[in-house]
């Protein structure tokens, strides 16, 4: 039987659950009033809270703009959703309509990314994909009237990662449904501070608290990826960029038909084998949970990743954007649609960025999940990342490792010399040897500090103030002439270079000692095998035979 939630009576609360209407269920009918959701308020876990459910000739100058607009479309299409309105045409108008937000509203500042031995540093970039419902195009596109003007969720997450030497790119999906903390956030605009949940929270709500720069910081608590941007798009965005380049080409193995006898569903309707999508039936197959494997959010998550490898593939075609007419009305509307972080909110940083990623070939485009396991009790609807090969797959990103299993041509992490000797580098330590359900170890600092004492590092002292848990062990220093230093440190431990690292958050070389180092002795770095998990499902770009599976009762 499909694991779904099953949606009872009342009216909507302030966060919907899993059964409603998210980036999922109906497109054009309103929903029943009987399947309102039943979940108001919170539900217990074992955590004691509960989820809730995202200059040249004029000749050359137009063949310009037209190619400034087919990669900016490009690059924005890997937001499923995404594309477009980058170009130079009505260029002041498209800036001054680009709404823009803070990177990350979290406590914890990222680190700066470690540079290889060429200097090339990797490109993280997080997608989401809002459910807003707060304006008249959005609201026409469907969906239960109660929802209209709701705080939105972030109902599709993704993180792509681009490699240091740009030969390869990595997405990861993390299913709406997943349950986690999420650390505290500071809405920017109304100063409001939400603390870091105490239990699981559902990880779409996170949007919910100061908008997309507590997805960030979430993602970044969970994963320990330095991410680098945002790009938030919603509804309307989704259906201007299919209409646009003239369909996209999706496979189902059966005839389908999301929609059930109490009318759950997108009312997504498909013959068996390749139909071209565009406009709301895109949007569809994109919302479809009912009808797909087995109804629940994971295979909606996979028929994304065949929706958007298949856009990438006909973009790269070039197909159906070259009448400037519809690329200035898919730049009008995609702008309107688009939220992102402050560092590229004008339409040459969006092209620059799209000049980055299109160096990626299709065939080196590997389309992931996060591993997960369901739940248990009161959680059993619902995914945590699955232990072990989760974080697997997060250290792969982390230490650029190709998901698509072909040989790595990564760089290692440049080496610099210490400038000065072991006795005269000043470090702090700190235990962060915390995990969801234990306390620090106790004395793991204490314990660092004299393995450092005994490698020469006379100088070493320890913080003795609470420190947040960290998943991993890590080194930090402020600036780039304690590099050498913050290696040096590093090396006498064995811990990694890809765990060093600059950051405005310290004011000298901090080794915080992490969950993974809880027992006594010498480090022993988690290697990441050179492999993505079986229960990522990698996707290639290239594979035009992925065809979805139909789930039984939802075949005509």
């Amino acid at each position: 039987m499909a694991r779904s939630s099953t949606p009872g009576e009342g009216t909507r609360p302030r966060v919907r659950h899993a059964g409603q209407l998210g980036w999922d269920d109906k497109l054009y009918e309103e929903e029943p009033e009987s399947a309102a959701d039943s979940g108001s308020g919170e539900q217990g876990t074992a955590s004691g809270e509960s989820g809730h459910r995202r200059g040249g000739t004029k000749r050359r100058g137009k063949k310009r703009k037209h190619r400034v607009l087919r990669w900016s479309a490009s690059v924005l299409a890997l937001l499923i959703i995404g594309g477009a309105g980058a170009g130079y045409l009505y260029y002041e108008h498209l800036n001054s309509n680009i709404k823009k937000a803070d990177l990350t509203l979290g406590d914890k500042k990222m680190a700066d990314h470690k540079a290889n031995a060429a200097g090339q540093t990797p490109l993280n970039i997080l997608l989401i994909g809002s459910d807003a419902r707060d304006n008249a195009e959005n609201q026409k596109l469907g969906g239960a009237k109660e929802t209209f003007g709701a705080p939105p969720l972030a109902d599709v997450q993704m993180l792509l990662h681009v490699s240091a030497d740009r030969s390869n790119m990595s997405v990861i999906s993390m299913p709406r449904d997943t349950m986690l903390k999420i650390p505290k956030c500071t809405d920017p605009k109304t100063k409001r501070v939400y603390p870091a949940s105490v239990g699981l929270k559902m990880t779409n709500e996170t949007l919910d608290r100061g908008g997309p720069g507590c997805s960030v910081a979430t993602w970044y608590e969970l994963t320990g990826i330095t991410i680098d941007h945002f790009m938030m798009i919603d509804f309307s965005g989704v259906v201007s960029m299919a209409d646009a380049i003239g369909g996209v080409p999706v496979c189902v193995k059966n005839n389908v038909y999301s929609r059930d006898s109490k009318g759950h569903g997108s009312g997504l309707k498909l013959k068996k084998g390749t139909t071209k999508i565009k406009g709301k039936q895109a949007l569809q197959w994109l919302r479809t949970r009912y009808g797909f494997e087995d109804g629940t959010d994971l295979g909606r998550t996979h028929a994304q990743h065949m929706y958007m490898n298949s856009m990438v593939r006909e973009l790269r075609k070039g197909t159906k954007l070259t009448d400037p007419g519809k690329l200035t009305d898919l730049a009008e509307a995609v702008i309107n649609a688009l939220t992102v972080d402050k560092s590229i909110d004008t339409v040459k940083d969006l092209y620059d960025l799209a000049e980055d990623l299109k160096r990626v070939p299709t065939k080196r485009i590997t389309m992931t999940t996060m591993p997960n396991v369901y739940g248990t009790g009161t959680l059993k609807e619902r995914v945590l990342p699955k232990p072990g090969e989760a974080d697997q797959l997060f250290q792969m990103v982390r230490d650029d490792i190709p998901l698509d299993g072909k040989a790595s041509k990564r760089k290692a992490p440049a080496a610099k010399k210490p400038s000065s000797a072991p006795a005269d580098i000043p470090v702090t330590v700190r235990n962060g040897s915390g995990t969801e359900t234990q306390y620090a170890a106790k004395g793991r600092a204490t314990a660092v500090q004299e393995l450092l004492a005994g490698k020469g590092f006379g100088r070493a002292t320890i913080d003795g103030q609470s420190t947040a848990s960290t998943k991993r062990t890590e080194i930090r220093y402020p600036t780039v002439d304690m590099e050498g230093d913050a290696q040096a440190v590093a090396k006498a431990l064995g811990i990694p270079l890809t765990a060093v690292k600059k950051s405005a958050d310290v004011s000298g070389i901090t080794l915080t000692v992490g969950s993974d180092w809880r027992e006594d002795g010498p480090y022993h770095a988690p290697s990441a095998e050179e492999k993505t998990p079986e229960s990522a499902r990698a996707l290639n770009g290239d594979d035009e035979s992925a065809c979805m599976d139909i789930q039984p009762g939802f075949t005509w």
